[in-house]
Formats: structure tokens, sequence, C-alpha cells
């Protein structure tokens, strides 16, 4: 059977906090993630652009990093068919085309208003919040889950952070519901 699948826009693998703990919960299997070059190069040059003092060979190392860590991520062959989508912001029909290439069950982006509903049920994928998307990892398995988040929280080194600091920068992260849980599992994380 094939793993859920989802594709990862931009606007969550910037901020840095958001995009590694989704590449420890990639780890997990319980779900399958992937994303595009074009999807990378936006999230690095955003990096670029508000954070002028890291190189583009960081951003490439963790680009390389991300590839290497997660089998058969990238989704290729998908910009053609993205000239022939309809989608608020045009810029975003890559998203969507990468998504149906890449056979995604869903979208996950912050800009839920960027891929409307009735646009995505026609290619049985849904849109869905980051915050959501961890929910329903932590519905799957609990304790893969809190596995996950306990060794990405381990994993911060400089400077190491207690679990309140962890879940504060989670929370900067617009993920609100997500560190309500956890906070309810603070012992475990």
């Amino acid at each position: 059977m094939r793993p859920f699948t989802v594709l990862f826009d931009s606007c969550v693998f910037y901020p840095a906090r958001l995009r590694s703990l989704l590449m420890y919960l990639g780890g997990t299997d319980l779900f399958w993630g992937r994303w595009t070059d074009d999807i990378h190069e936006e999230w690095m040059q955003a990096v670029l652009e508000d954070f002028p003092d890291i190189s583009r060979a960081d951003m490439e190392r963790t680009r390389d990093l991300m590839n290497e860590s997660t089998l058969d991520c990238l989704v290729t062959g998908y910009q053609e068919l993205a000239e022939h989508l309809s989608l608020p912001d045009l810029n975003d029909r890559h998203v969507l085309a990468a998504a149906i290439v890449g056979r995604a069950d869903a979208i996950v982006t912050f800009n839920l208003d960027d891929f409307p509903s009735e646009r995505l049920r026609h290619y049985d994928i849904e849109a869905i919040h980051p915050d959501d998307f961890l929910l329903c990892q932590f519905d799957l398995s609990p304790a893969q889950f809190l596995g996950a988040v306990n060794l990405h929280r381990g994993s911060l080194k400089n400077p190491p952070r207690s679990p309140s600091e962890y879940l504060d920068e989670l929370e900067k992260n617009q993920l609100p519901r997500t560190v309500e849980l956890l906070r309810r599992h603070f012992d475990e994380i």
C-alpha cells in the first residue's frame, strides 16, 4: 500500500524549525514527503533575502541533506502541466502540478486560500495547514510522533533548547494547536 503522500509547499520549509521538524517526522514513515527543486529555490531565496549573513552554499547544503534524507522526494516532469492549471495565484500552479505528478494526497501549506478545495478536489488532493497536518501525524502514532519531536529537540545544540523554549519556537511558527498538544506531553519531549 502506498503511504499517505504530501507535497510540501515552500512556505513550510521556511521557518527552519518547522522544516527540520518535518524532516524528523518524515523518518517515521507515517507519510511520504515530496517537493521539487522549484520549491527548494523559493524557500532558499526567501531565507537569503531575510538573512544576508547566510550563504547560498549553506542553503544548498541544507537542500542536499533534505533530499538525501527522504527517498524519492523530488518530483520532476511537472512543469508543462503547470501551464494548464488555474489557481488564484498563478505562481502556485507549479505546486499543484507537482502534487498531481507526484501523486500527492495533500499539499501542506500555510497558504490555504491559494489552493481552493473546489480546484483541488478534481485531482483528489487537499490543502492542509501544517498545524492540522502535525496533529494528524500524532493521531496516527502518538509514540512515533513524540519520539520524532524528542529527537528533533535533542538535535538542537547551538544552543540546546529546553522543552519550554522549543515549544515557544514552534508557537512562533504558527503551530498553536500542535504546541498545545505537546504541552500535554511535556515530559515526553
